[in-house]
């Protein structure tokens, strides 16, 4: 069954397009059909998957704004493997844009809609802003992953975005579920990221996943390589993490 998760915190730096690129290579790799969406005007998930400016004829914002057809835009990642519809800094215009659009909100769900049966996972990396194109991805989405880093105003942001589904939930996507809470950035010797993660599992028992993405060089760099960490490093504790995220989330299938 198609799973189409938007990866989401409105809050930046805390591992949203880290955990898209390394998920999105993960579920490749474990022989599922994925595709990556770019919704972020600053494109890292795009270049992060090796794709280059130089390569992209048409991306998400001629999509979106009708000026190409969703199977033109699609491009493999060089190196991983899976698909991607990357992104440009061109797509600030849709920001501006769809806000005068009727039924607005759904523009991106629509657009997806004859691509489904090609994948089994559709990765949305979204904006660090509970933008439109942020709510065309959760109006899109069966489920929402939450990226939460381990620092003081993580719970703070959390029930902020939480609102924000349910509104969404309520106005235009009844069946959105959170599919998980992933940690990030975790640091087990400092006391700090083990107060958050305490603090998370007591407040969110069923919605956190198990694996906790550690702060790690090596999955900060790979990304400058325009590949995964699965590609950079496969042996280190960021690429080992991630794999077992994925496993955690195909266990539903």
């Amino acid at each position: 069954m198609l799973k189409i998760l938007s990866i989401v915190n409105q809050k930046g730096g805390v591992g949203k397009t880290t955990t898209s690129i390394n998920l999105s290579a993960c579920l490749f790799k474990m022989k599922r059909r994925v595709l990556l969406v770019d919704l972020d005007p600053q494109s890292n998930a795009t270049r992060g998957s090796g794709v280059e400016g130089s390569s992209i004829d048409n991306s998400i914002n001629d999509v979106l704004l009708n000026r190409a057809s969703l199977d033109n835009c699609i491009l493999k990642s060089p190196i991983d493997g899976y698909d991607i519809l990357p992104a440009t800094p061109s797509l600030t215009e849709s920001e501006v844009s769809l806000v005068a659009e009727d039924n607005r909100e759904f523009i991106l769900r629509d657009k997806l809609k004859d691509m489904m049966q090609n994948y089994d996972y559709i990765l949305m990396d979204c904006p660090p802003s509970l933008n439109i194109l942020t709510v065309n991805s959760l109006v899109s989405a069966t489920g929402v992953l939450i990226p939460v880093q381990c620092e003081f105003f993580a719970l703070q942001g959390l029930s902020e975005l939480l609102n924000t589904i349910e509104q969404i939930k309520i106005s235009s996507n009844q069946s959105l579920k959170i599919e998980g809470i992933v940690r990030t950035m975790y640091d087990s010797r400092n006391n700090l990221s083990n107060d958050v993660s305490d603090q998370l599992k007591e407040h969110f028992p069923e919605e956190l996943y198990k694996t906790k993405i550690p702060r790690n060089i090596r999955l900060a760099e790979a990304p400058s390589h325009g590949r995964s960490i699965l590609q950079y490093d496969g042996l280190s504790k960021g690429s080992l993490s991630y794999y077992s995220l994925a496993g955690e989330i195909i266990k539903d299938e």
